[in-house]
Order: structure tokens, then C-alpha cells, then sequence
């Protein structure tokens, strides 16, 4: 008796904590009204549903992350559906709570059976496929086969299943879900229903994103959610998973989901310094673009990243100029901006700005040093912006001689006075002033040199700083420096640093060559004509020599 007194049984063990689920799981819709984007084959299958027309094969085809295994699920639900009083049938609205819905929804269903065909690519996998389509389902209304990356089937596998696929018994239904459907052999596509699912637009996701941080209890910025959207590219799963990433980082900081935490998060190039880069070079500003360009690199934006972000502005800009609806994720700074770019540039010149920033994105991506080949491009933009049209550039191959021609450099005027000027000899006040006194005072080899390997990084009065970059000369420094001397009364310092520096003017003028021979090649006419004779090229002609 006493020892049955003093038996208190197993101490109580503390509950296990639920295992984290991420969003892109937690979230997955479990019914059709969750499907965000698809309202088109919702319809579709809904009719199909009500005038008992379904067919006995279905093909879910879209990029990753638009629900192609979640619509699957959820039509083998809406097949099997039995309702909560168990009388139910398909219907477009399964209840979630009947046996069927929740085995379903829990991935335990006997007659529901998912296969991936990345790791089920044979012959032999169909084939058990095959035999057990022959019999019925063990408790459902429907046998339904869910097959994952369908595409990845072999050829002899397609082949096995084409007959079954074609006249499946009555208790069977096939689902195919895909990402490349041109590698689908057209005898399975003829034989199913196709549902092209489509890109989530980054509005619909920014909502949809703000829907979870709410049941989330987590604060976030609407530009963050915007941001996160637009990364996704149209992917719910893309989109849930940057989500839950943000929110640790943000637990990581304290405080909700900001923008600046996600840009930062993503290597987003800021969208403010991307119109500042973009101003700079509308501006014809190279040595500020380098910079600002240097300043996103240093904070760990990707150079192809700031190409892309350009080209993205260039879009918005004509889109604007179009007069279309403006983005509701754009700020009142940005809207303004792109107004006023859109009222100074004309279609031509955004459309050469694409063109070159374009090519600018591909010579980065496939480069051996990113950064290097980006300022490169947005320097040959800049001196591709001041270039002609087509059309004046045929006025001037028609009567005003060598298209190209170089004007020398415009000096600054001295603002001491004529006393002064006598007085003092005046000083260079930019670089190619520098060129164009070492010209007048004969020393052409120096200036030679410099034109073709001196890349300044920065000039100032009585100061220059030139790239060490190969092929740069390292004499030159000190006889620069003896020559201005000489010529100006000062003492100049001359320095070098390990930098790349702005072209040199002869690369800066090979560059204004090929973005001008770029743009010729690109008109109309020249077009036809090298089209029409693929072996001619593109010559300089003078009148005089015509």
C-alpha cells in the first residue's frame, strides 16, 4: 500500500519544441482562393469541375516558384474532396478538414502519389507507374499520379507512358508539373490539359508578402517588401525565402524589415545612387561616375548589378517619356527624375543609351575583371552621348568632311587680368591643357606618351595623379614634373597610385570611334546596306579625298 502511496509515476517531460518551418512551406496555399496569380486556370478548372469535364491528364507548366506542386495538391484535393459530412464531391473549393483533404495536405494520401522525375528517370520507374495504375484506389475517388520535373524523363520512359497516358482507367488522373516544357515530347503534350502558369507580378507579391509579416508579427517597410518582390522575379517561393532571410536579419539588428537592411542584404544597388550615377553620366561627368561607381563597388554592390539598375532607369525613363502609369513603388525623388530625363532626352538617344549600357552588361558578365570593364562601358557611353544622329552624321559625310574630327582642348581663361598673364605664366587647368602646352612648347615625345598611357585618377592645381597601370612609362612622373617647372614657374607634384585612372585620350577617343562606328552601324540605311553585302565595311572618306 505504501509503496503504491509513494509511486508518483514519470516525472512530466518538458514539451518539445515545434520544429521552425520556413514561410515558403508554412505558407503554401492550401486552397484554391491562396493561389495568388493564377486566377485564369482557377476558372478554368472550376468550370471543368462543375460540368464534370476533367480531364484524366494535366501538364502545370511555369518558371520555379509559381505554385506548379502547390496547384497540383490542390487539385488532387478538389478531386478527392468527400466534404465535412463526408457526402461531398470535386468540387473547386475542397473543405481542408475531411480525411482526404488533411492526408493530402499532409502527404501521407495512399492514392496520391508524388514522384520526382529528376531521381526516377528510367524505364523501369514508369513502369511500376504502369502496373499499379491498373488497380484502384485503396480509399479515394481518384487515383492520382503527381509527377515533379516531368521533362526529366527518359525518352524510352515517355515512350512506356504514352499508351496508359493516352487511355488511363477511369479511377486514374495524371499530373505533370514542369519547368522546361520544350523538352516535353509533343506525343505527351498532345495527350494532356496545359496550364501555363504565370510570373507573379511584384505587386501581387509585395502584397502577398505583407500578408505574412502581418500573421508574422513582424514589422516590415513597404519599399522592403517591394524590394524582396522585385528580387523574386515573379516566384512566390524566391520571394518567401529573401522574406526569411530578412526577418532573421532584422532579429539579427533589431527592429522591423527595413529597405536599406534588404538592399544591403541582396547587394542592391541603391536606387538613389543609381540616379546619381546615372545623372553624372547623362552629365558627361566621367571622373564623378568612376567615382560614384567606385563607392557602390565598395559596398559590395556587383558591378553587372549597377548595369542592370541602369538599364532598368533607362526603361523607366522611356516608359515615362512614353507616358505610361507610374510604378506605385517609386518615390516622389524618383518620379521626378525620371520626368525630367524623359522631357530632355529624345527616343533616339534612350534607345542608343540601352544599346550601350546592353553591350556594356554583356562585356561585364563574361569578363575577367568586372569592375574594370564597367567603368570602361559607362565611360564609352559618356563619349558616345554627345555623338550625332544617323542623320547628321550622313549631313556630315555628305559635305562637311571626316566625321569625328577632334577639336583641341578649350583652356580656362585666366581671371587675373592681362598684367597678370604678362607677369605669370598661366597655369594648365585640366589635363588636356597640360597637352596642349607640352604641344606648344615642343615637347612632343612627352606629350605623345601621355596621350597614349596617361590615365589620370585626379588633377588638381599643381597636382596630377596618374595610373601605375601598365604600359604607363615610370620616368615619365619626374620629367613631367621637370618640364612644368620649366614651363609654368611652379613646382608640380607629380604621383602615380594603383588604380585604373580615366582612359587615356587616345583610348578615350578609340572608344568615341567605336560607339560612333557602333552607331552608324546601327542606322537604318547602313544597316540595309551591310545586310544587303556582307563583306563591306565602314570607311572614313573625306570630300576631299572623294
Amino acid at each position: 500500500m505504501a509503496d503504491s502511496f509513494l509511486d508518483l509515476g514519470e516525472p512530466p517531460q518538458p514539451a518539445k519544441p515545434e520544429a521552425y518551418r520556413v514561410l515558403a512551406r508554412k505558407y503554401r496555399p492550401q486552397n484554391f482562393s491562396e493561389l495568388i496569380g493564377q486566377d485564369a486556370m482557377v476558372t478554368t478548372l472550376g468550370n471543368a469541375i462543375k460540368r464534370g469535364r476533367l480531364a484524366h491528364a494535366f501538364l502545370l507548366t511555369g518558371v520555379r516558384g509559381v505554385g506548379k506542386t502547390s496547384t497540383a495538391r490542390l487539385i488532387a484535393k478538389a478531386l478527392n474532396c468527400i466534404g465535412p459530412d463526408e457526402q461531398g464531391g470535386p468540387t473547386i473549393d475542397p473543405c481542408g478538414v475531411c480525411e482526404p483533404c488533411r492526408a493530402i495536405a499532409e502527404g501521407r494520401h495512399i492514392d496520391v502519389i508524388e514522384m520526382d522525375a529528376a531521381s526516377h528517370t528510367g524505364v523501369d520507374d514508369v513502369r511500376e507507374i504502369i502496373d499499379a495504375s491498373r488497380y484502384s484506389a485503396v480509399s479515394a475517388r481518384f487515383k492520382i499520379y503527381i509527377i515533379d520535373e516531368v521533362h526529366m524523363l527518359s525518352k524510352n520512359a515517355f515512350n512506356a507512358l504514352l499508351k496508359t497516358l493516352e487511355e488511363p482507367p477511369p479511377h486514374v488522373k495524371f499530373l505533370f508539373a514542369t519547368t522546361e516544357v520544350n523538352k516535353v515530347p509533343v506525343t505527351v503534350l498532345s495527350r494532356c490539359q496545359r496550364f501555363d502558369l504565370r510570373r507573379i507580378t511584384s505587386e501581387k507579391l509585395a502584397a502577398h508578402f505583407a500578408h505574412v509579416v502581418q500573421a508574422e508579427g513582424v514589422e516590415a517597410e513597404f519599399e522592403a517588401l517591394a524590394l524582396i518582390a522585385r528580387a523574386a522575379e515573379g516566384s512566390a517561393r524566391d520571394g518567401l525565402s529573401i522574406l526569411d532571410q530578412a526577418i532573421a536579419h532584422a532579429g539579427m539588428e533589431g527592429g522591423g524589415v527595413r529597405a536599406d537592411a534588404v538592399r544591403e542584404m541582396l547587394g542592391l544597388s541603391d536606387r538613389g545612387a543609381v540616379r546619381d550615377l546615372l545623372g553624372l553620366v547623362l552629365a558627361g561627368d566621367g571622373l564623378g561616375a568612376l567615382a560614384a561607381l567606385r563607392r557602390q563597388y565598395d559596398l559590395g554592390v556587383d558591378p553587372l548589378g549597377v548595369l542592370r539598375a541602369l538599364l532598368a532607369s533607362i526603361h523607366a525613363v522611356t516608359l515615362a517619356k512614353l507616358g505610361t502609369e507610374a510604378d506605385s513603388a517609386q518615390s516622389a525623388e524618383e518620379r521626378a527624375a525620371l520626368e525630367s530625363w524623359a522631357a530632355a532626352l529624345s527616343f533616339a538617344a534612350l534607345h542608343r543609351l540601352w544599346q550601350l549600357l546592353l553591350k556594356g552588361h554583356d562585356e561585364v558578365a563574361r569578363a575577367a575583371l568586372p569592375i574594370e570593364a564597367c567603368e570602361m562601358a559607362l565611360l564609352r557611353v559618356i563619349h558616345a552621348a554627345s555623338l550625332p544622329d544617323p542623320g547628321e552624321l550622313a549631313r556630315r559625310l555628305s559635305g562637311e568632311g571626316l566625321v569625328g574630327a577632334n577639336h583641341p582642348p578649350q583652356t580656362a581663361p585666366s581671371s587675373a587680368g592681362p598684367a597678370a598673364d604678362a607677369a605669370t605664366p598661366a597655369q594648365p587647368a585640366s589635363f588636356d591643357a597640360v597637352l596642349a602646352m607640352l604641344d606648344t612648347a615642343r615637347e612632343m615625345s612627352l606629350a605623345e606618351k601621355l596621350r597614349l598611357t596617361g590615365r589620370v585618377v585626379r588633377f588638381a592645381p599643381l597636382e596630377i595623379v596618374l595610373s601605375s597601370a601598365k604600359p604607363f612609362p615610370a620616368d615619365i612622373p619626374r620629367e613631367l614634373a621637370d618640364v612644368l617647372r620649366r614651363l609654368t614657374g611652379q613646382t608640380w607634384r607629380i604621383t602615380t597610385e594603383d588604380t585604373p585612372g580615366a582612359p587615356s585620350m587616345r583610348e578615350a577617343q578609340a572608344l568615341a570611334r567605336e560607339a560612333e562606328l557602333d552607331t552608324v552601324r546601327e542606322a537604318p540605311i547602313v544597316k540595309a546596306v551591310l545586310e544587303a553585302f556582307p563583306a563591306s565595311e565602314i570607311v572614313e572618306w573625306t570630300t576631299k579625298q572623294a
